[in-house]
């Protein structure tokens, strides 16, 4: 994804004209790029392992593994979050995507998609009160909103 970025900011970089911040400009390649791909991934099947790879038996020999109990926990965490997150309008979403999965200041978010700091804060709040609300009224138990990237960290919050 990010050589897809680079090279998509190269071919437009002609196109570049400087009113923003190149690193704003260059994050808009790259969400651009991030939604494409979600819509695509949503059109795409689930493609199944190849028969005769037992999954289970894979991920038992990777070092450190996870146990069981771990890898499904983890998984409808993360199913969770994802129900969850779909329920956000598009502005809340991808300020939360962009603050708790990608890093970014609220500054930079700001610069990103064209709108007030303030505007930014309150959109985050209200979509992590949301993701909040969604997990607990699921049942998740010790999931904390304001870092929904531990939906895919292994080892953190379970689901109930």
């Amino acid at each position: 994804m990010s050589q897809e970025t680079f090279l998509r900011a190269f071919r437009a970089l002609p196109g570049f004209k400087g009113e923003s911040k190149f690193s704003s400009w260059l994050y808009r390649i790259a969400l651009n790029l991030c939604r494409d791909h979600m819509r695509r991934e949503r059109r795409a099947p689930f493609v199944p392992a190849p028969p005769g790879v037992d999954l289970v038996e894979l991920a038992g020999e990777a070092e450190g593994a996870e146990s069981l109990d771990d890898i499904v926990g983890r998984r409808r965490l993360g199913e969770a979050v994802e129900r969850a997150m779909r329920l956000l309008p598009e502005e809340q979403r991808t300020a939360v995507v962009l603050k708790e999965y990608e890093g970014l200041t609220f500054q930079e978010i700001a610069d990103l998609v064209g709108c007030p700091l303030s505007t930014v804060k309150t959109r985050l709040y209200q979509g992590l009160t949301v993701l909040r609300r969604e997990l607990e009224r699921n049942g998740i138990a010790g999931f904390d909103a304001s870092r929904p990237d531990e939906a895919r960290r292994p080892g953190r919050a379970r689901a109930v």
